[in-house]
């Protein structure tokens, strides 16, 4: 059976540039040139190796940006993706993490998945919490900040490496994941692999492809099945607070497979590693 693995990339300004903000208040993307953010580069990579080391596996890159985010996927698949997809839609510009966690989640349910690869942020937000709200949104468990990952017999695992300890994760599949910095330098794109693909390779979609009511702005208020306004009032079941909703969330949300942790704590006089 083919390990289907989703990796979610993201098309950022070059840091080396001179980085703003546009007359709305959004990422000026026209100033600037963009890229495949760095830190995504290593989540393809671990998704390369992954794939590498099964016995049949598809790697599949997903972004949310507009048109010149291909770029990002054009070099994913250069590295060695098999195929692409990229979410454009004027009426989802300007998207906080919230909202894009929501639109990647539809994504990745339409693409099917049995691992999904995250970088530990983005260049440009650098807010790192993309893996936890794909997880919450999916139902999964996460495994978040790998230096290592691996996948065998149906389960993900990996090291994470802290200033105190050293810890040991699993969780079963499917599951969230994300990679740091230190998890192995990203290989060198091949001309071979680059854009344009093969028709079956990439794939484009509206947010439309899910509902047919968007709004102005994927930023002004998220639901998982539609884009609204909040100038409309609380969503029903919402008190002004949006308890009700929570409450009513936590009741359908479905049990999580448990993440195992073991930690390595080192010894400070020998050198030696303690298991606790």
């Amino acid at each position: 059976m083919t390990l289907k693995i989703a990796v979610c990339v993201k098309y950022v300004p070059d840091a080396t540039g001179d980085r703003g903000f546009a007359d709305d208040l959004t990422t000026d993307r026209e100033a600037v040139d963009g890229l495949l953010s760095e830190l995504d580069e290593y989540a393809v990579e671990q998704a390369l190796q992954i794939a590498e080391e099964a016995d049949g596996a598809e790697v599949t890159v997903v972004t949310v940006g507009p048109d010149d985010a291909k770029d990002a996927l054009r070099k994913a698949l250069s590295m060695g993706a098999d195929k692409a997809v990229h979410v454009n839609d004027e009426d989802i510009h300007g998207s906080d993490v919230f909202a894009t966690s929501a639109i990647l989640a539809k994504a990745l349910e339409k693409t099917g998945f049995d691992l999904v690869v995250c970088g530990m942020a983005s260049t440009d937000g650098a807010m790192g919490v993309l893996p936890a709200l794909l997880a919450e949104r999916l139902g999964l468990p996460q495994v978040t900040l790998l230096s290592e990952v691996s996948v065998e017999d149906g389960t993900v695992k990996g090291r994470r490496d802290g200033d105190a300890a050293t810890e040991v994760l699993e969780a079963p599949l499917p599951a969230v994941v994300s990679v740091t910095d230190q998890s192995g330098e990203a290989r060198y794109p091949s001309f071979k692999g680059s854009w344009p693909p093969r028709r079956s390779r990439s794939r484009s979609w509206t947010w439309t492809t899910w509902t047919s009511t968007p709004t102005r702005s994927a930023s002004a208020g998220l639901d998982p099945g539609r884009l609204r306004d909040p100038a409309s009032g609380p969503y029903p079941g919402h008190d002004r607070h949006g308890r009700g909703r929570r409450r009513q969330a936590a009741r359908r949300l479905p049990r999580r497979p448990e993440v195992h942790l073991t930690r390595h704590r080192p010894d400070t006089h020998t050198g030696a590693t303690n298991h606790g």
